[in-house]
């Protein structure tokens, strides 16, 4: 155990957490020069093209210092808010963490968050300043900033550049003499954390494990503490990008994948502990919480014959995400589809994306929502996520809504656009404070609801890009909230119907309506636009009919022959208003949800 060191890698996104994490394992000889690629940790398609870590990844490497050989177990994490529950599990598995900082843009909103998590489960922090190649690259300012916003000594900060390799070899030497060993008991009852697990085609559900106290080994009986379900060890592994190493035991204070032959993920959920079914560990590692959604959104296939093609699709990626929830419904503009829970916006998009490429779907989101507590006058509580769902206003008491803490580190030059968005979403100011001259962290709690949609795009855009934002839950608040409904040609359409804030439901309702104004074709009676609040209407546009030439048949003779003919067309009209029926084009959705 001496020569163990486990550790994990800390950025903001695009800090050059893979890149390095590509280099470490280049110079510890893991994977051949041929066989290396960018990204080696990230294994799925949308992870490179986009940049990010999706799913945690971890390598056993193996290092030689002065004739003594060390075990490196790097274990990497998810840099995105969405995934913070497997960063703090994964945290929870090292001993020490490098804070990866790039050289050019400083400490970032995720980057403090992050660092919070490794301080609460008290993990040794080696600060790292990345890209010092860049001609931006300003080490020294860097190094202040860590300084002055989260308070380590940044003297012996090291700086690399993870794409050239300058560095790299004082970086492991820094890991091995700062990063303590575990301090496990070897010879005490198992205890071992689940912090990541996948499915595998050929293997079944597999864990990734730290070994806290104890040992594992082939055809032992484990015992999965909150499950409270036994099973059999049929094979262990030490985790690698390309090819995991077969080993009969894994020992105290080190990691790797163990095989129980389970055909789902749901029975070794992340956090959760593993002991021995006949020498149970007295109680289980602290922290365990269930994946809980925190944006829903309804998804609906285009073709609506492809809904058993969608239930396979979802059913299939579950298996490797238990996060993941769903169950069917039904909506009449659109269908029959999933209501399905997110982590976050995030962690949506990137589901929509992969159905849509590994399953060949063609799909429509509508917009997503929270879940709300709603108190009915009754005395009762129940919990709404799909606006359609939500009770007539007077059997409700009290709307609650779930409120975000969010923190925003942005330019001085941009700080009234910032604080004008926030404001606009109802965002309430906890504190601000300058991290250095010219840059400043704001901290704001704001209704979850108003930063689902649109709120980064326009954070970034109020910005010229240079804001960056985190946000954690911080449970309910009473909001005065109201349904508001999109009726078109009378019907309601239950897909865009949305909860709002009272004083803001005017010029939302005026915002949708006009905004369906363009998308709706002409038909061939006058369709009326109204967006209501129960039975009273707030706003409202008209489609104007399309006009046949009915009187091209005449040719010359008297007016009144004209006129009767008009006459016939408008009562045509007025009995087609009364009847007709509006086909909505998808496309109305998508522009009114603002998702591609």
């Amino acid at each position: 155990m001496e020569n163990i060191r486990n550790f994990s890698i800390i950025a903001h996104i695009d800090h050059g957490k893979s890149t390095l994490a590509d280099r470490l394992i280049q110079e510890c000889g893991a994977i051949e020069s041929r066989e290396m690629s960018s990204q080696v940790m990230d294994t799925m398609d949308i992870e490179k093209e986009r940049g990010i870590t999706i799913k945690a990844q971890s390598v056993r490497l193996n290092y030689t210092l002065e004739n003594k050989e060390y075990i490196l177990n790097l274990i990497d994490t998810p840099g995105h808010v969405d995934f913070s529950y497997e960063v703090s599990r994964s945290l929870s598995s090292c001993e020490g963490a490098l804070l990866v900082v790039d050289a050019s843009q400083g400490v970032e909103a995720q980057t403090i968050a992050n660092v919070y998590i490794a301080l609460e489960n008290n993990l040794e922090i080696i600060p790292v300043i990345n890209k010092i190649d860049l001609n931006a690259a300003n080490p020294q300012k860097v190094k202040e900033e860590i300084e002055n916003t989260i308070g380590l000594d940044c003297t012996h900060a090291l700086e690399v550049s993870a794409k050239s390799g300058v560095g790299i070899k004082e970086l492991l030497e820094t890991i091995i003499y700062t990063i303590p060993p575990p301090n496990g008991n070897k010879d005490g009852k198992l205890k071992a954390l689940i912090y990541d697990s996948w499915f595998d085609n050929y293997l079944g559900a597999l864990a990734l494990v730290r070994v806290i106290d104890g040992n594992i080994n082939i055809d032992d009986e484990i015992l999965v503490m909150n499950t409270n379900k036994s099973h059999k060890v049929l094979n262990l592994m030490y985790p690698h990008p390309l090819y995991p190493k077969k080993t009969k035991t894994i020992k105290c204070g080190e990691i790797g994948i163990v095989c129980l032959g389970l055909k789902q993920v749901n029975d070794i959920a992340v956090g959760d502990t593993m002991t021995h079914k006949n020498n149970k560990a007295n109680e289980p590692i602290s922290g365990f919480k269930e994946a809980k959604p925190f944006v829903f959104a309804g998804i609906y296939p285009i073709q609506t014959d492809k809904f058993e093609d969608l239930r396979d699709a979802l059913n299939k990626l579950q298996l490797n995400d238990s996060s993941l929830i769903f169950e069917p419904e039904t909506s009449i503009a659109l269908g029959f589809g999933f209501r399905v829970g997110f982590l976050g916006l995030l962690h949506m998009e990137v589901i929509k994306e992969r159905l849509e490429r590994e399953f060949d779907l063609d799909l429509i989101a509508t917009a997503p929502t929270v879940l709300y507590n709603v108190y009915l006058t009754d005395g009762t509580m129940t919990q709404v996520q799909n606006p359609a769902e939500l009770p007539p206003e007077q059997k409700i008491s009290r709307i609650e809504e779930p409120y975000v803490k969010a923190t925003i580190i942005t330019p001085t030059e941009f700080l009234g656009n910032v604080i004008k968005l926030v404001q606009n979403r109802r965002g309430i100011q906890d504190k601000m404070e300058y991290i250095t001259e010219d840059r400043v962290l704001l901290s704001y709690s704001i209704p979850t609801n108003e930063i689902i949609m649109d709120f980064y795009d326009k954070l970034k855009s109020s910005t010229k890009g240079y804001a960056s934002f985190d946000y954690e839950p911080i449970g309910y608040k009473e909001g005065d909230l109201i349904k508001l409904d999109i009726k078109v040609a009378g019907d309601v359409v239950d897909a865009l119907s949305i909860i709002v804030s009272r004083q803001k439901a005017y010029e939302k309702g005026k915002n949708l309506v006009s905004t369906m104004k363009e998308i709706i074709p002409r038909q061939l009676f006058e369709v009326a636009i109204q967006a209501s609040i129960g039975n009273k209407v707030i706003a409202r546009e008209t489609i104007k009919s399309m006009g046949k030439n009915v009187t091209a048949k005449c040719y010359g003779g008297d007016i009144t022959r004209k006129r009767k003919l008009l006459e016939k067309q408008k009562e045509g009209k007025k009995r087609l208003k009364s009847i007709g029926k509006v086909e909505l084009p998808q496309d109305t959705f998508l522009a009114v949800l603002k998702i591609d």
